[in-house]
């Protein structure tokens, strides 16, 4: 079985906007959400900026209940609760009041770190000899499925309901499962999505790396410079992103609306073999995870309209940018349109591939392709591969067919999706 599967419903919490509407004005007015870090400035961190989701603690009685907010301290379930909730909301599903599990509905939910704040308060409990004050939901709070596990009590769902993790990769990682359980027909529908936790304890091992910007603490909005040939390194940043995948078949008898279609893509690793480490990609592993997403799709590279990069302002974008030229055998004004939202949301590191995921798929609703911010000065060695009139610097009126995203992570692990404009059939 190999059935068609669609997004139904979007649901973001991200630095620059939490909900759609408001990331979608961001990300069309290039409006940032990386911030001034004051709590990074007291730890004498080399970069004190970061993006981090503004979410407002009144609104968490719309997530949690007064039991389940008790003792919550684990930014990635908060946000990863409200852009999944809000995702099946705008799908127009509601949650599953009966006894009984919905055998058809699952969650596939990825994180990197989870509960870090949570684990630390409990590390000092436990150090403090005082640890019937844990409070028993430091468990589930500090667990990687912790984030799924929310979702699926919340919702009620009785399918696949589980949380996978490959560093940046994670989010597009996890449209791709989602696609594919459904295709094989082993569900009908799947949230998916995957989020990051905030703060100095999962930012600062990258601090220590040194490959954070370190000369924007006073501007943190021009820090992030995916592109650009003064990119000083890659901004942290938090949040998360949910897509509701359904197949066509269950969102057609529903009356669904229908944002995109998934086509296909492909999910790979370099081996950390060649160029490939545990921090750096292998391009031989890259260009090929790229073609086979091609493939896989039943497109052409031709077909391919737009770019969402993964371009993380660092000297690795320029590879980036030969590896797509590559895969693709596309150079100069015959490239595809490319963009990175990283430049107002930063890396949001296991969050990165949802959130940019649902930014992608946006474009289609509204007409549009994002513009770039930050890269007035593009790298010299890009506009030697592709020209300066395929990287917008503001959003343009654009009505994609096809655009492919795709995400490299730590570890050397590569996924590509390949999106469609989704068209009613004339019968």
């Amino acid at each position: 079985m190999d059935r068609r599967v669609v997004i139904t419903g979007l649901g973001v919490c991200a630095p620059n906007g939490v909900g759609l509407s408001d990331f979608t004005n961001a990300l069309r007015d290039g409006k940032s959400g990386i911030r001034f870090q004051s709590k990074l400035e007291e730890l004498d961190f080399g970069c004190q900026v970061a993006g981090e989701p503004l979410v407002k603690d009144n609104i968490l009685n719309n997530y949690f209940t007064p039991l389940q907010q008790r003792g919550l301290n684990a930014t990635g379930i908060v946000y990863g609760v409200i852009a999944g909730v809000d995702a099946w909301s705008d799908a127009g599903l509601d949650k599953n009041a009966s006894d009984e599990p919905d055998w058809e509905r699952g969650v596939l939910f990825g994180t990197g770190i989870l509960g870090v704040d949570k684990f630390r308060e409990s590390i000092h409990l436990v150090d403090d000899k005082q640890v019937r004050r844990l409070g028993s939901t430091t468990v589930l709070q500090t667990m990687a499925s912790g984030i799924s596990a929310y979702l699926g009590g919340i919702l009620g769902c009785g399918n696949q309901v589980t949380t996978n993790s490959s560093a940046c990769t994670t989010g597009t990682e996890g449209v791709l499962m989602a696609y594919e359980r459904i295709a094989a027909g082993k569900a009908e529908i799947m949230l998916t999505g995957s989020c990051s936790d905030s703060g100095p304890y999962v930012w600062g091992g990258f601090d220590a790396m040194r490959i954070l910007p370190r000369t924007y603490n006073d501007t943190p909005s021009k820090a992030s410079r995916p592109l650009s040939a003064s990119a000083k390194g890659f901004v942290p940043g938090s949040g998360a992103g949910a897509l509701v995948l359904e197949s066509l078949n269950s969102a057609q008898k529903r009356g669904a609306r229908i944002y995109a279609e998934v086509l296909g893509g492909e999910i790979n690793s370099g081996g950390q073999r060649g160029e490939g480490s545990m921090t750096a990609p292998n391009s031989v592993a890259v260009q090929r995870c790229i073609r086979n997403a091609v493939i896989n799709s039943g497109i052409t590279a031709n077909d391919i309209e737009a770019i969402n990069g993964h371009l993380t302002a660092t000297s690795k974008d320029v590879l980036e940018i030969a590896n797509w030229s590559a895969a693709l055998d596309r150079e100069g004004v015959s490239f595809p349109y490319i963009n990175s939202f990283k430049g107002t949301i930063g890396h949001c590191l296991a969050a990165a591939g949802s959130i940019e995921c649902v930014g992608t798929v946006l474009q289609f609703r509204e007409g549009i392709l994002f513009g770039n911010v930050n890269c007035e000065d593009v790298h010299p060695e890009i506009l030697g591969l592709i020209s300066g009139t395929k990287i917008p610097h503001k959003t343009l009126p654009f009505h994609p067919k096809i655009i492919a995203k795709a995400s490299f992570g730590f570890g050397d692990v590569n996924a590509c999706v390949i999106f469609k404009e989704f068209q009613k059939e004339v019968i």
